[in-house]
């Protein structure tokens, strides 16, 4: 293929020019008339002289009022047309069409038998129901009497645990030893002091000695303990009438219809004569 190579357009001379001497022709025109314009003189409106408006009031005439517009007529209420109630028909129902099943055919002897077999059972569903109805009553009573026996027991039990407690307060009460006076007990076997036994254990010139006991004593009044409070200033004196009050025995001390340990003290005075 062969290549082909395009020049670019010139304009020719002569249209050059024309077209430039047209751009000068507009633009001196245009000069020419800008110059008229600024040549021409301002144009002078002419003054118009007017006279005062003169105003005349006239009374105006008041019209008369329109005539009142003649009653209007009742609108009567338009009557509605009560409805066609259409009458429908009720659809018809179709019995079903009941068709009897044959019997079958049972032998007289199989009903029976039958009649036998149902009612032994039914005989049997009502003892087993009243064996159970027996059974459920019998333990019933059962846990009962078994409650009951649980209860007695219970009671008897704390009986005997409150009877116990007031027994051993009331022994406990009891062998409370009492603090009494002298005055309130008396000996039915007093202490035996022998002479002989003093002279052993004193001299005439020691003159009284006097010495001060405690004395517990049981419910029977059996000494069961003496104790020294003041000692005499002679210890052989004290032990010989401490061994000899242990001999004695006091009469039963009572309190309240009942006999109850108890606690004195006691002095006691002792002397040798002379001339023995």
């Amino acid at each position: 293929m062969s290549q082909s190579s395009t020049a670019p357009l010139q304009t020719p001379p002569s249209m050059k020019n024309k077209v430039i001497a047209a751009i000068l022709a507009v633009a001196v025109g245009h000069v020419g008339v800008l110059w008229a314009i600024g040549q021409m003189k301002a144009f002078e409106l002419p003054v118009i002289k007017k006279e005062p408006l003169k105003v005349k009031f006239v009374k105006l005439k008041q019209d008369e009022p329109p005539p009142p517009p003649p009653p209007a007529e009742p609108i009567k209420p338009q009557v509605q047309p009560k409805p066609v109630e259409k009458k429908v028909e009720p659809i018809p129902v179709v019995k079903p069409k009941i068709i009897q099943q044959k019997k079958p055919v049972v032998d007289d002897q199989k009903a029976r038998k039958l009649e036998e077999q149902k009612r032994v059972d039914d005989q049997k569903r009502l003892d087993d129901q009243k064996r159970l109805e027996d059974q459920k009553r019998l333990d019933d009573q059962k846990r009962v009497e078994d409650q009951k026996r649980v209860d007695e027991q219970k009671r008897q039990d704390q009986q005997k645990r409150d009877q116990e407690e007031r027994d051993r307060q009331r022994n406990a009460d009891q062998n409370r030893t009492r603090n009494v006076s002298s005055g309130d007990v008396s000996w039915v076997r007093s202490p035996k002091i022998s002479e002989v036994a003093l002279l052993r254990n004193m001299k005439p010139e020691d003159g009284a000695k006097t010495i001060n006991l405690k004395i517990n004593a049981d419910a029977n009044g059996t000494v069961t303990n003496v104790t020294v409070l003041q000692s005499s200033g002679n210890s052989a004196l004290d032990s010989y009438v401490v061994k000899q009050t242990y001999a004695g025995k006091f009469k039963p001390y009572k309190e309240n219809g009942v006999n109850v340990p108890f606690a004195i003290k006691q002095d006691f005075t002792l002397s040798v004569s002379k001339g023995r």
